[in-house]
């Protein structure tokens, strides 16, 4: 009979580092999601179906939502699909934002329909200026908070022929002037993004315009790109504003199915110590050194563990170099070489298997750690997290 193994599971859970802390800014609500304040940073997506496809569209956000997405935004061009979002607004589980340009009368739609807020651009929503008083009437009736998105791509034409392009100068002074017709109307409950697709220039307008106000920021380098390249700008831009403790809210623009960007997004928060950390893989490149194949080793714990809700450790090691260490800093690890692996659980190594045994092996520990942590805490501990597994060689 095997020997229980005592998996000395943790009484406290650490808090995690956090670069600086946060800017502090007003607290709005997004339907049931706070954003600003001490709120936790949220993820939000946008769908990419017809948004008076209903059944479409709340499908895809029954899959974002699945993937961690806190807030998500619906198109809304047309009377069709302004007619849809009443139905969906209800039936989402996560606040739904409208995304209104070129005509005002969608605005007070979405507010009507229920929408936990709404996303207006200045820039190009025809007599916006002289809509402000109703609108915030309207939104302050409802409950329903705003967001003022300006983009590089539509910007005020006044603001393009004083500055030329858009700079951070001119993406913030379009955002202050609208921020402040709202103010002097009594409304504050609304956030700001000023989005562009240049990393250095987006850094540059939120840094100003974090320093002239309170505002909620909601951060996103508007087309970013295919995932590769967005992935990498948006990582970037995000990295050094949260590292300054700037953003509140945040989205990740990829020309790739949304469920990728809510991926990234929370990924992003997660190694910056923003967010509880989940399914994380540290993966080295592999070298000379390796003796065994670790990227197939990595993405096989990383399928297998992709199911498990605990806030586990996995390391998976390839050479002697890190390899034990690396294990034994881990709640459960293998240091693997010469066809075989030292199985490590809390720092202690409970078996020696074959290589085409590690695998499986190490799923089964995790398994009966997760269940034992499931059994400590309750699966309401456990929501929203997931192993982390560093693989390295």
């Amino acid at each position: 009979m095997t020997e229980a193994i005592a998996l000395g599971m943790p009484t406290v859970r650490e808090e995690p580092p956090v670069l600086a802390p946060r800017k502090p800014t007003r607290r709005i609500d997004v339907g049931d999601v706070p954003v600003g304040g001490d709120a936790p940073i949220s993820v939000q997506s946008m769908t990419t179906t017809k948004t008076h496809d209903i059944g479409a569209t709340l499908q895809q956000i029954a899959e974002l939502t699945a993937a961690g997405c806190d807030i998500v935004r619906v198109a809304c061009p047309t009377d069709k699909d302004a007619a849809a979002l009443g139905v969906i607004a209800k039936q989402s589980r996560i606040p739904v934002i409208a995304d209104i340009h070129f005509n005002p009368k969608y605005v007070f739609a979405a507010i009507e329909a229920g929408c936990g807020a709404v996303r207006v651009n200045p820039g190009n929503i025809r007599q916006f200026d002289n809509k402000v008083a109703e609108i915030c009437k309207a939104a302050s009736d409802h409950g329903t908070s705003l967001r003022i998105g300006v983009n590089a791509g539509s910007l005020d034409p006044r603001l393009l022929k004083k500055y030329g392009k858009a700079t951070p100068e001119a993406l913030v002074e379009s955002a202050v002037w609208e921020a402040s017709l709202f103010e002097e109307c009594g409304f504050n409950d609304f956030k700001i993004s000023v989005k562009h697709h240049d990393v250095v220039t987006m850094v540059q307008a939120y840094q100003l315009l974090s320093e002239q106000g309170d505002w909620p920021l909601h951060l996103g380098v508007t087309e970013a790109g295919p995932a590769f390249q967005g992935t990498i700008k948006s990582c970037a831009a995000f990295g050094i504003l949260l590292a300054q403790g700037i953003g509140d809210t945040i989205r990740v623009s990829l020309s790739a199915p949304p469920v990728e960007e809510v991926k990234v997004g929370t990924k992003l928060l997660e190694f910056m110590g923003l967010r509880e950390r989940k399914l994380e893989i540290v993966s080295c490149p592999s070298c000379g050194r390796a003796q065994v194949d670790v990227w197939s080793l990595a993405e096989s714990v990383e399928e297998g563990l992709k199911d498990v809700s605990a806030p586990l450790r996995v390391a998976v090691m390839g050479c002697v170099v890190n390899g034990p260490g690396e294990a034994r800093e881990a709640d459960l690890g293998c240091a693997s070489g010469n066809g075989k692996g030292q199985i490590f659980v809390r720092g202690k190594v409970i078996k020696t298997v074959p290589e085409d045994q590690v695998v499986e092996t190490l799923l089964e520990q995790a398994q009966a750690m997760a269940e034992q942590m499931r059994a400590e805490f309750g699966e309401e501990a456990l929501e929203g997290t997931s192993p982390s597994v560093v693989a390295s060689a």
